[in-house]
């Protein structure tokens, strides 16, 4: 064994000296090239944080942590609390995640799988892509005027039946966090769909094999042998769907209502980060400027949070794994 792996070691030598001066050239070109880029996109990301940061210092020396604490938001008096923001920004984007993962891991499964032929199968992962594809200022355009005064019966009927849940209680009007997290989970559920697609097809087929080879049947082997095998890549396109989901502006904007307030409801209207410095950044003075700032320095910190936290957790299930 040690002879074979002298041998194979030799042969690798003697082909490696026999490539050209170009050919080694280029690979150490590519080398350097790519490791410039990837510290570059670290670079990048520092510096962005740092713009922001020093944009941000006067409201930060200013209002302190308690900007994240405060209700209160009156331009006016230059009195400013990003907490109904903040709880906005975090329900919008769990209640989407509740819809949007049992649904698109469901549609992964019935994609990966021979549960249709392979025509029809493409036919819906181009009709998923497209959706992906589409501008969030387009379906927030068709919140407003056809997803709003469809659900909005339906909002009426909940708050009637269902009104003595704190939920539920609320103004049924149709511009709300209920309505916003409905319209992110369409805008979430494609990222799900592909990642934990890929990840799906990309397991090893004795792992099917040796299930049924066991006697498993295909649910027992889906549920039992090839969702945990892939859980890492799952976990992975659900932390990319909720940040995603956080960082929305313009359907933000557009669908929840703008309301500067905390509700236990998901049919009254709030407020997410992006939204509000959607909203009004254009027309902010020196001081709503740098709080707006501050603003953003608190959701790039949460998605930076999240992804860190997803990172560790995808580490953990491929040691597990």
């Amino acid at each position: 064994m040690s002879s074979f792996a002298g041998e194979s070691q030799r042969f690798t030598k003697q082909m490696i000296s026999k490539r050209n001066s170009p050919e080694r050239i280029a690979d150490q070109g590519f080398f350097w090239l790519t490791l410039v880029m990837a510290a570059s996109v670290a670079l990048l990301l520092i510096w962005i944080g740092l713009q922001i940061f020093t944009a941000a210092f006067p409201a930060i020396s200013t209002y302190g942590l308690g900007f994240l604490t405060s209700t209160t938001w009156n331009p006016v008096s230059n009195v400013y609390g990003l907490l109904p923001q903040i709880y906005g920004t975090l329900v919008s984007a769990l209640v989407a995640l509740l819809i949007a993962v049992p649904l698109g891991v469901g549609v992964a499964v019935f994609l990966s799988e021979d549960f249709i032929p392979y025509t029809l199968r493409d036919a819906i992962s181009m009709g998923i892509e497209l959706i992906a594809a589409i501008p969030s200022v387009v379906l927030g355009l068709w919140g407003i005027f056809v997803f709003v005064p469809f659900m909005r019966p339906f909002y009426t009927f909940l708050n009637s039946t269902l009104g003595w849940i704190p939920l539920f209680a609320g103004s049924p009007r149709g511009f709300s966090l209920l309505t916003l997290s409905l319209v992110l989970s369409v805008m979430i559920m494609p990222i799900i769909i592909s990642i934990s697609r890929g990840t799906l097809n990309q397991l090893p087929p004795e792992l099917r094999l040796g299930a049924m080879a066991l006697g498993a049947t295909r649910w027992e082997t889906i549920l039992r042998v090839l969702i945990p095998a892939g859980l890492s890549g799952i976990i992975g396109s659900v932390m990319l769907a909720l940040g995603r989901a956080m960082g929305e502006t313009m359907v933000a904007a557009m669908l929840v209502g703008n309301a500067n307030r905390l509700s236990a409801s998901l049919l009254d209207p709030g407020s997410t980060i992006a939204s509000l410095i959607a909203s009004q950044f254009a027309e902010a003075g020196r001081v709503q400027v740098q709080v707006l700032m501050y603003a953003g320095l608190v959701l790039m910190f949460m998605t930076l949070v999240i992804n860190i936290v997803a990172e560790m957790i995808i580490k953990k299930f491929q040691n597990i794994e």
